[in-house]
């Protein structure tokens, strides 16, 4: 199972990646705030290298539930000193932005993003498929029903698990058919995009189902409020641990990257459970 990042070529047969999150935000679900500031930001992103992230997912939008649309200059405002900065010391880190916006994505592949990571699949902007077919980036589609501000609302599938393939199969086709190059291209169930417990606890279930012509599937499940309703506690610094047990299953079921906040534990997971697989 390969996946191609420009002139990189990358193996994930045996080892999973690690995605490291840079919130660059005030309003994340998480950590929005903490990191808002470049300067902190760059420092939060070299602290994830040094734990071992594989990427790093710039952001500077929330796409938490019911969070407000940025206009396109701030997300530039926020991003672009953090990717320029990153790259300058960082020469082979992979770094991916987070954004649902072409201008954006086009922006930040030129101050050095090796990734586009849009959680509306490329569709949100009519601009993101002209734009991934020019450039050679990675792509991560996701599957979201709805938007950050509608998506919670009584969200509902007859089958979670076939639509979501479903919707993930038709997307990679209309990339292909633009001229994308699939080996390009990783997808995402989108884990709390428009789903109850419910409905991500099946697709955790299901996840080898989700496994698409070869194509690595990423994990972001992350202190996501799913890990609130079935520990019976809201608070962030419950979700630590509950992220790393679903770390260790997501890989063991077919994830072969996984996006988090806290690189070193969920990397030692992701290892050891490549140990137990025989894959190390």
């Amino acid at each position: 199972m390969n996946w191609r990042i420009g002139n990189r070529t990358l193996d994930l047969t045996q080892r999973g990646l690690v995605m490291g999150i840079v919130n660059v935000t005030p309003d994340s679900f998480s950590d929005g705030g903490r990191f808002d500031d470049p300067g902190r930001a760059v420092e939060h992103a070299l602290a994830l290298i040094a734990e071992g992230a594989d990427i790093l997912d710039i952001g500077g939008e929330s796409t938490r539930p019911g969070a407000e649309p940025v206009a396109e200059a701030e997300e530039l405002r926020r991003v672009l000193p953090v990717i320029r900065a990153i790259r300058a010391s960082q020469s082979s880190v992979l770094i991916s932005i987070d954004t649902m916006k072409a201008a954006v994505a086009r922006a930040a592949l030129d101050a050095g993003a090796d990734i586009i990571n849009d959680v509306t699949g490329l569709r949100g902007d009519a601009g993101m498929i002209r734009l991934a077919a020019e450039r050679d980036c990675g792509l991560v589609v996701m599957h979201m029903a709805g938007d950050p501000q509608t998506m919670q609302t009584a969200p509902h599938y007859d089958d979670v698990v076939a639509e979501v393939r479903a919707y993930l199969e038709e997307r990679l086709r209309i990339l292909t058919s633009a001229g994308i190059d699939p080996a390009r291209i990783a997808l995402d169930p989108g884990f709390g995009f428009g789903k109850t417990l419910e409905h991500n606890l099946a697709l955790l279930r299901e996840l080898p189902r989700l496994v698409i012509d070869g194509r690595p599937l990423l994990a972001g499940v992350s202190r996501k409020s799913m890990i609130a309703k079935v520990i019976g506690s809201a608070a962030m610094s419950d979700r630590h641990w509950p992220t790393v047990a679903l770390t260790a299953f997501a890989r063991e079921h077919g994830a072969r990257i996984i996006r988090v906040h806290d690189v070193r534990p969920n990397r030692e997971a992701l290892r050891m459970m490549e140990a137990i697989l025989g894959r190390v």
